[in-house]
């Protein structure tokens, strides 16, 4: 994605910052956000949203003025200081390291409903494609941009579907009451629902390939925000509007499908989550492995693919999806261990950009850090994994001055790509 050319045009760069956005995890989420709030969910995903513009903002200067390769780690040392570099380093690979198996149980729960299985399938099934994957990126394969974009075309098309063809059979009483489970719940649904809106900070380096960055950033971003806000809000207004009492599913996709096509509707999903899933969690282990490489080897030396980071995903991803499957942590909690991690990412370098940037890109920056922090607050014990992480990284020396230059390398940038 990088180049030292500047020929990167304003619809491809707008392609490439949506499909760092979109993900497998728009299959999960709108159900996860319906079963904490009720209808009242579609607050916490335009607070996101809101939050989501202000973030990119602050990516897309940081990307401009930081440097085009220096990723989360240079962002937050540059503003912060080596400290800060070396834990959103290791809260990055973190997200991406336990990242995986929740990509994995969602392609895992449409595998399951197609089997109309109970969740102890879903959470085979979730294995299973995890030990694929890992086997995959052991081989050296790898997801190439290209393959990604016409993914994340997969994953829209799959929405627009679904929501197209379930629109007609919304029915207005699911509305009512709007906030069942109280106004509190909007804050609980928003903490794990960010993980949808993890990606702007692998898009920003774009910036070094566009011809005239200052004309054609604004409308690139004012695009792909435009794009990503109609799907997330027209899938969870749907998920409510036509799923109902039903709208707290683990598939809302799926269920979706089923009533805009029929029957084949549950396969359509199925066979497309395993298909993204798959992709997704390869370029997920892509970026952990790079990263983890540049954390650990020695400089110089060519060691690329350790087997023992790969050893300790499946190690990681066997023991949450252990957890989860044996009902000790529910399916939201699951899903905050990554997103408090990539929260605490975000803190670091909205942190940074406060130190760093003038003018109102620097009030962005305080507004999305106090929006972060309170995100955190809501993500319970994950936001005390999460610190637990960034304080020992920040105490260690284990990440080379020449990491914090570059930042990203290829780490950051596959693993958002699809994610």
């Amino acid at each position: 994605m990088t180049s030292d050319r500047n020929d990167l045009s304003t619809l491809g760069a707008t392609a490439l910052y949506v499909g760092a956005l979109l993900g497998p995890s728009l299959l999960l989420l709108p159900g996860l956000a319906a079963r904490a709030a009720g209808p009242a969910s579609l607050l916490a995903w335009g607070g996101l949203l809101v939050l989501s513009g202000l973030i990119a903002i602050v990516f897309s200067r940081l990307g401009a003025t930081v440097g085009s390769t220096s990723g989360v780690a240079g962002y937050a040392a540059a503003g912060l200081g080596p400290w800060a570099g070396r834990a959103a380093a290791w809260c990055f690979l973190g997200g991406v390291v336990t990242g995986a198996p929740v990509v994995c149980l969602i392609g895992g729960a449409y595998v399951a409903e197609l089997l109309r299985a109970g969740h102890r399938t879903a959470f085979a099934a979730a294995g299973v494609l995890l030990v694929m994957v890992l086997a995959i990126r052991l081989a050296g394969a790898r997801t190439g941009v290209r393959l990604q974009l016409v993914l994340v075309a997969v994953l829209v098309a799959l929405v627009v579907l679904a929501v197209g063809g379930a629109a007609p059979s919304a029915r207005s009483a699911y509305w009512h009451p709007f906030a069942p489970h109280g106004w509190g719940s909007i804050v609980r649904a928003a903490s794990p629902l960010m993980l949808a809106f993890v990606g702007w900070e692998a898009a920003a380096p774009l910036t070094a390939r566009l011809r005239n960055p200052r004309r054609q950033l604004p409308r690139v971003v004012g695009a792909a925000f435009a794009v990503t806000a109609v799907l997330y809000l027209a899938l969870a207004a749907a998920t409510v509007g036509v799923l109902g009492p039903r709208a707290g599913s683990s598939v809302p996709v799926a269920a979706l499908l089923e009533v805009a096509v029929g029957e084949s509707g549950r396969a359509i999903a199925a066979v497309g989550a395993v298909v993204l899933t798959l992709a997704a969690t390869n370029a997920y282990l892509t970026g952990a492995t790079a990263m983890a490489s540049a954390l650990w080897r020695p400089a110089g030396t060519g060691e690329k693919r350790p087997a023992g980071l790969v050893a300790a995903i499946a190690a990681t991803g066997g023991l949450l999806l252990g957890l989860a499957g044996s009902g000790l942590v529910g399916t939201a909690q699951f899903v905050a261990v990554p997103t408090a991690l990539f929260l605490a990412v975000y803190l670091g370098c909205m942190g940074a950009a406060v130190r760093m940037l003038r003018g109102p890109v620097r009030v962005a920056a305080v507004v999305a850090c106090l929006a972060v922090v309170q995100l955190l607050l809501f993500s319970g014990w994950a936001a005390l994994l999460a610190a637990a992480v960034a304080v020992t990284a920040a105490a260690s020396g284990g990440v080379r001055r020449s990491v914090l230059q570059r930042g990203r390398g290829r780490g950051g940038r596959v693993m958002r790509d699809g994610a």
